[in-house]
C-alpha cells in the first residue's frame, strides 16, 4: 500500500513542453522503446535573461568538520528560495540498507568529489579526473577538463566525464557496471558561446516507469541541437529535479530513494536558480 501511494504520485508519462520561468524552458520526453521505457527530463536555461541567478549550495564551514550537510533537493531550492533546483557533485559517505538504515540524512556531514564554489568560495578543491562546470561574475558558463575553474569563478560543481566535447560525442568510457548498466542520471550541458545551459534528467530504477540509460546512451540523449560540451553528474538515487510553485516546491521527475519512488535522498550539494517569474 505505501510503495502504492508513492507509485500514484509520480510525474504522468506524457510528452509535455512548457515556459517555467522567464529565460527557462522544459521538456518531458517519454520513450518506452529506448530500447526499455525511460522519462527525460530537460532543462533549457538562458542565463543571460534578466533575473537569472546562478546558487551552488555554500559550505557550513567551521560549523562542521565536513565539506557540507546533507539537505535533499526540495529542502534546498526553500532554503535559499530558489525557483529551479538539481543535484549536483558526487559525495560521500553513502550507505543505502534499508528505508530506515541509511547514510546521510539531512544536516548529516559529507565530503565532496571534485570543486565546488558556492559564492567565490572554495570549499572543495578539485580533482584533475572530475571535470567542472564554472560560471562567471557575467553568468557565462564552462565546462572544464581539468576540474580547474578559471580566477574569478563565482559558482562551481563538479561531474566525473566530459560526454560531448564540441558538439560530438566521447565515446571512451569506463567499463565499470555503473557506467554500462542502465541508472537514473543526471547531466549538464553548455553550448558553445556559454549563454545558455541544459540540465538533463533521466529517471531509473522503475520498472515499466523508467528504467534509466547507460552513459553511452545518456550521451546519445546530450546529442541536442546547440550543445558544445556535456558532463555527467552524481546519479542513481541522487538525480533530483525540483521547482518552485506558488504553492510550494514540486518534483519535476521521480527520484528514487531506498527503493521508494518520490522519495529524495539527502545529498551533498545541488545547483539552483533564481528566475523571474512569466
Amino acid at each position: 500500500m505505501v510503495y502504492g501511494s508513492f507509485h500514484f504520485s509520480r510525474p504522468a508519462l506524457t510528452n509535455t513542453q512548457s515556459r517555467l520561468f522567464q529565460g527557462v524552458s522544459y521538456r518531458h520526453l517519454v520513450n518506452q522503446s529506448f530500447p526499455r521505457p525511460v522519462s527525460i527530463h530537460i532543462v533549457e536555461i538562458k542565463l543571460k535573461a534578466p533575473g537569472i541567478k546562478i546558487v551552488v549550495t555554500p559550505s557550513p564551514g567551521k560549523r562542521s568538520p565536513h565539506e557540507i550537510q546533507a539537505r535533499t533537493t526540495s529542502e534546498f531550492l526553500q532554503e535559499f528560495n530558489l525557483q529551479l533546483a538539481i543535484n549536483a557533485n558526487f559525495f560521500y559517505p553513502f550507505r543505502e540498507k534499508t528505508p530506515w538504515d541509511y547514510y546521510p540524512k539531512t544536516v548529516d556531514g559529507v565530503n565532496l568529489v571534485g570543486l565546488a564554489i558556492s559564492n567565490k568560495q572554495i570549499y572543495s578543491q578539485s580533482q584533475p579526473k572530475f571535470p567542472a562546470l564554472c560560471f562567471s561574475p557575467e553568468n557565462k558558463a564552462q565546462i572544464v577538463d581539468n576540474g580547474q575553474c578559471p580566477s574569478g569563478t563565482v559558482e562551481a560543481i563538479a561531474g566525473n566525464q566530459i560526454l560531448i566535447d564540441r558538439g560530438r560525442p566521447v565515446t571512451a568510457f569506463s567499463s565499470a557496471s555503473f557506467y554500462n548498466q542502465p541508472y537514473p542520471r543526471t547531466a549538464v550541458a553548455t553550448n558553445r558561446s556559454g549563454d545558455k545551459l541544459w540540465l538533463f534528467v533521466v529517471d531509473g530504477k522503475q520498472p515499466f516507469y523508467s528504467e534509466g540509460v547507460t552513459i553511452p546512451e545518456l550521451t546519445q540523449i546530450l546529442l541536442q541541437p546547440g550543445i558544445d560540451r556535456a558532463v555527467n553528474l552524481d546519479g542513481g538515487g541522487s538525480t533530483t529535479l525540483a521547482v518552485a510553485t506558488p504553492t510550494g516546491s514540486r518534483l519535476l521527475n521521480s527520484p528514487i530513494q531506498n527503493k521508494l519512488p518520490m522519495q529524495e535522498r539527502p545529498i551533498g550539494n545541488h545547483l539552483g536558480f533564481r528566475a523571474l517569474r512569466n
